[in-house]
């Protein structure tokens, strides 16, 4: 009668319990019910007491029902791919919490009639790039691309440069999404060099369109040459540029980045292009220009399994109508306030005995967009030990001469506390 295990409490009881029964009802019933069951098993091991259960299982939890973990991005990467591309506005979160529930995604509250899906988000993209006839939105920019060859060029040709045939991230390659449509493609030019009389040459009754696509996440250079957008509109066939980054308009820190409007002004049919880059708005594929062509595609029934939900459309309606962006705040952020900001940081964690130091360095834009574009930043020097350590509490830097770098132009400076409180949490 005297073993302590005896005195553990009931699942029942403690599913009873004030905070364990909200956090039932936030999380779920099997979470916290496996959270208790833990912590009980750790009272019938000796390794915590039984009257510590119910706080063990309390701490256990995680914040939300799901099981990605929010992240600092310290790394100086604004676009960074692994962390889930670009950081969302505060309007666009506010937007898709405000479209979690019932909402007029495709009902017009006025007739009481079906809707077009979508119009408001597709308004603000129109306002966004005046320069496109029509615009679309699908899931991602490949899935843009994948509507493209169906519906211009399924069991034709596309005219391709040999050197932006490109493989991004995880293996994924351009040239395989368009053959998996039942293009052919019609390669021209060489790794390096590609001109006019190729594109003229190879564009023939059975081309589909020209595609141009942007390298992205790398860059040739030397003996080089290519054909600008404006050079392939007189030759008889569409021409689709895909932009990749999703810049809408020219940037003046960007100048060699391909951006929407200038691209369809110089001619082309249509432009492709991602809405979680540049433009800081979440996974989307956009489709900008002629308005024939872009409601073809739109009707086409592939696009019904590429659309995108109604959190998404709430997101990137907010993304184009709200305030700056995260990514756009860190492009234009001034390196001597990072500096400055390195410095308070340095001096605080140097006071409790942490040997950091400020140091300028260089971020990027990530995501593909802008290769070989170096960003002046500033960041937190700390021996390199400490780039796991932070690892373990969400707070990701990078590694570089043996130092782990806290990059500050991808931290927002009302993110500092959080930076320093989990650097001064790893153990000296």
């Amino acid at each position: 009668m005297t073993d302590p295990r005896r005195h553990i409490p009931r699942t029942d009881a403690l599913l009873a319990d004030p905070e364990l029964a909200a956090a039932a009802h936030t999380l779920g019933r099997d979470t916290v019910k496996a959270a208790i069951t833990r912590a009980q098993d750790l009272a019938r091991s000796g390794r915590i007491s039984p009257g510590e259960v119910a706080a063990h299982a309390l701490a256990a939890l995680p914040g939300t029902a799901s099981s990605l973990r929010p992240v600092l991005n310290a790394t100086g990467v604004l676009v960074h791919t692994n962390l889930g591309r670009a950081p969302l506005s505060a309007a666009a979160i506010s937007a898709i919490t405000a479209a979690a529930g019932p909402t007029d995604v495709e009902f017009d509250l006025v007739t009481g009639a079906r809707a077009r899906r979508g119009r408001d988000a597709m308004a603000a993209l129109a306002a966004a790039v005046p320069e496109a006839g029509g615009v679309h939105v699908v899931n991602n920019n490949a899935a843009a691309l994948l509507l493209c060859a169906l519906a211009m060029a399924a069991g034709r040709e596309i005219v391709i440069s040999r050197g932006e045939l490109v493989e991004i991230g995880d293996g994924f390659r351009i040239p395989d999404l368009l053959r998996s449509t039942g293009a052919r493609l019609h390669e021209i030019g060489t790794t390096n060099r590609v001109h006019l009389r190729d594109y003229a040459e190879a564009v023939g009754p059975d081309t589909g369109f020209i595609l141009k696509v942007h390298p992205s996440n790398f860059q040739v250079t030397g003996f080089t040459s290519t054909v600008d957008t404006a050079e392939l509109v007189g030759l008889g066939a569409p021409v689709v540029v895909d932009i990749g980054s999703g810049l809408l308009r020219p940037h003046p820190l960007l100048p060699e980045e391909p951006d929407a409007a200038t691209v369809l002004r110089a001619g082309a049919t249509l432009v492709t292009a991602s809405g979680d880059k540049l433009l800081g708005g979440p996974q989307a594929g956009l489709l900008l220009g002629a308005a024939d062509l872009v409601e073809r595609l739109r009707r086409h029934p592939a696009a019904r399994a590429l659309r995108v939900d109604k959190l998404t459309l709430a997101a990137l309606e907010a993304t184009l109508r709200g305030p700056e962006t995260p990514v756009a705040q860190s492009l234009s952020a001034d390196q001597a306030e990072l500096l400055a900001r390195a410095k308070q940081l340095v001096a605080e964690l140097t006071g409790a005995g942490v040997d950091a130091v400020a140091v300028e360095s260089s971020a990027a834009v990530g995501g593909g967009g802008a290769p070989g574009v170096e960003l002046p930043s500033a960041a937190v020097s700390l021996p390199e030990r400490y780039a796991a350590a932070l690892r373990a509490r969400a707070v990701v830097g990078r590694v570089e001469r043996g130092r782990c770098l806290l990059d500050l132009r991808t931290v927002a400076p009302q993110q500092d506390s959080t930076l320093l409180a989990a650097v001064l949490a790893v153990p000296r």
